[in-house]
């Protein structure tokens, strides 16, 4: 199986398509409101050919359980508030700080690759995060962006230590994307304890504030939308 690193970096529309529409939504979001809102944008998405969306938000501190969750990974279940997702993956932790940024994206206009677009995922984040020189790397038995921390005890296998910036969790429905990433600008990292992050542990959490970097959520909005352009194609003005 090719590896992610190795399929095409972008994930471009196969013909004429209009702009994405690119929102950010000011306060922070009901988790709940915000599935009913990637529900309905979806279904015109298909029904009605409605204009693919990227819709940027905050949460309140949370947790979420993608369709692998397993129970012994919520370690605190009454830290904070716990829904099910409706998404692939493991527990993820959504909060203030935290960029979160839900795509409704056509497939079929695009690629029926669920591979090639967790791929472009990846290198969307990847490419936002260089923009701070910050070097965000996938790995093939995790999916998400990882950073090399080597100010950091080694790991006990010898490989230098590693900490998770950016998370993904996606759901298709009819080949229309929902959910999407979540990259850490500035959340209370200690948040992440009460849950084994993706399920992965033996590795840390980061933020780009966390590696020293004094970046707003405005600073990264602005990368991130530069280069979701250069992967997904033109997103339309605010």
């Amino acid at each position: 199986m090719t590896d992610r690193k190795q399929l095409p970096p972008t994930f471009l529309p196969t013909s004429a398509n209009p702009p994405v529409e690119w929102r950010i939504e000011p306060g922070f979001v009901d988790y709940a409101t915000a599935l009913s809102v990637m529900e309905e944008r979806a279904a015109a998405i298909r029904n009605d050919g409605a204009r693919e969306l990227v819709w940027l938000v905050e949460h309140p501190p949370l947790y979420t359980a993608g369709s692998s969750a397993d129970s012994k990974d919520l370690i605190e279940p009454e830290r904070f508030p716990v829904y099910d997702a409706g998404r692939g993956g493991e527990y993820t932790y959504h909060g203030p700080g935290q960029r979160v940024a839900y795509l409704m994206l056509d497939l079929k206009r695009r690629k029926e690759d669920v591979r090639a677009f967790v791929a472009a995922l990846e290198t969307w984040i990847i490419s936002s995060l260089a923009h701070f020189n910050v070097t965000g790397e996938r790995r093939e038995d995790r999916v998400g962006v990882w950073v090399t921390r080597p100010d950091k005890p080694r790991l006990p296998d010898g490989s230098p230590a590693e900490d998770k910036i950016a998370a993904i969790g996606i759901r298709l429905r009819r080949w229309v994307s929902l959910h999407g990433i979540s990259v850490n600008v500035e959340p209370d990292l200690s948040h992440f304890g009460g849950i084994v992050p993706c399920g992965i542990s033996g590795y840390g959490v980061t933020s780009l504030v966390d590696l020293g970097l004094p970046v707003t959520m405005t600073d990264y909005d602005i990368a991130l939308k530069a280069a979701f352009e250069e992967v997904f194609g033109p997103a339309a003005p605010l």
